[in-house]
């Protein structure tokens, strides 16, 4: 396998080649050449407003910068690989089961529909939607839980600063700078679209290269993303709820009468396609009430996010950011039926037999893997041997967790084949 993205170990921002000064320039100094396709809220980010790159580029006549982020992230080396990475299931388990591909692809979906709503900048949202799962590893969260294990003495591992790595420093794609070089609000959607990572509201603290990064180019660690970030969060927790509903379905993981006797919101829908659809089969009877299910989530999420900007009023995102609270959200009502449906997806389909099979084989593949390439780089493929051989500690473990967390699961299990047959 030939090196996947480029490396370079916890850089200063001088090692990003990004020296902010005489090449930074924010966008309100040039003149804007696209027409937006619809008036922005004034709380919304303003693409013609953005803060910025690490590099400075010339303005394209053809794409507002953040259509630029979209573009870039959908060329990548990392999101073509999602293509090959698990969601819940290993790819032979059917062709039609998600990947870390199609789910992406149904976040943006709703990304831009939520955000499309609002009024705010649907490339920006769908953008982060694209890039939130560009630093997972091979095999789901099984891989992850995995990898974590392993870098547990040097740090640790976490995807979402590892999505940062990615898009700042491990694509090799442009001949001036490493990383694809997204905007400010790229950037603070890919960290921070769960929520805060520092002050009173921060959901967890931040990575060490997150730290880093932020030390050289600030992200407002303990302010709230834009609401195009908040559209990509919410929207990544509606399509898994619904789609892997689907998928342990069509598994045969559990039944409708399952989902129905524990999730009262879900029996309400079944009840509602009965009356509408009597006799319908099965296989339709699915795809309508996950159809449903998505719906009503983004229908509330949509209403909730209206009712909060009426009532803080924002004007401007830097209003939104210092909210004190995310601006989408799922109404309490919604919230207690989505609590419902992970505890039931949770018991019957993560913790199904059938998929901890999967899982223990997946861990034991990382939990394999890591431990060759750290005591012995020479495994590695050639740049990345240099790179883990010239360091020791922590240094080379995070060179290992890089390599891996690029695999595809495939190239993983061929990897694991390879070196203990």
């Amino acid at each position: 396998m030939p090196l996947p993205f480029g490396f370079l170990l916890m850089p200063s921002i001088a090692g990003y080649g990004g020296n902010i000064g005489p090449n930074f320039r924010p966008f309100n100094d040039w003149s804007p050449t696209v027409a937006l396709r619809q008036p922005l809220a004034p709380y919304a980010c303003d693409a013609t407003k953005s803060r910025g790159r690490l590099y400075a580029v010339a303005p394209s006549p053809t794409r507002s910068e953040f259509q630029r982020d979209r573009d870039r992230i959908i060329h990548s080396t990392a999101f073509r690989r999602l293509a090959h990475k698990t969601q819940v299931f290993v790819p032979l388990d059917g062709d039609h089961f998600r990947t870390r591909l199609t789910h992406t692809i149904e976040v943006g979906q709703i990304a831009r529909a939520i955000a499309r709503a609002l009024g705010v900048d649907e490339d920006l949202a769908e953008a982060v939607a694209l890039a939130h799962d560009l630093g997972h590893t091979p095999f789901g969260h099984a891989g992850e839980e995995a990898l974590e294990a392993c870098m547990k003495p040097y740090g640790g591992f976490d995807h979402n600063s590892q999505a940062l790595r990615v898009v700042t420093l491990l694509e090799r794609r442009y001949a001036d700078y490493d990383g694809l070089d997204l905007t400010w609000e790229a950037l603070e959607g890919i960290v921070k679209h769960n929520g805060p990572l520092a002050g009173p509201k921060a959901l967890k603290p931040p990575s060490r290269y997150i730290c880093e990064f932020d030390a050289g180019y600030p992200l407002e660690l303990a302010s709230f993303a834009g609401v195009e970030a908040q559209a990509a969060a919410l929207a990544d927790d509606i399509a898994y709820i619904g789609h892997d509903m689907d998928d342990g379905l069509r598994a045969n993981l559990f039944t409708l009468e399952d989902i129905a006797g524990a999730v009262s919101f879900v029996a309400g829908l079944l009840e509602e396609i009965a009356r509408k659809h009597p006799g319908l089969e099965r296989g339709r009877v699915i795809h309508e009430l996950v159809r449903r299910v998505i719906t009503r989530f983004v229908e509330d999420a949509i209403r909730t996010a209206q009712a909060r900007l009426e009532q803080h009023s924002p004007r401007s995102a830097e209003e939104v950011r210092g909210a004190g609270e995310a601006m989408v959200a799922l109404s309490a009502a919604m919230r207690a039926t989505e609590r419902d449906i992970k505890r039931f997806l949770f018991a019957n389909m993560y913790r199904h037999e059938r998929v901890m099979g999967v899982w223990t084989r997946a861990e034991e593949a990382i939990s394999r893997l890591f431990p060759a390439f750290f005591e012995q780089p020479s495994l590695m493929p050639a740049e990345w041997a240099t790179l883990a051989a010239a360091r020791d500690g922590a240094a080379r473990a995070v060179v290992v967790a890089d390599y891996i967390a690029g695999m595809t699961d495939r190239y993983a299990l061929g990897e694991v084949k390879r070196l203990f047959g």
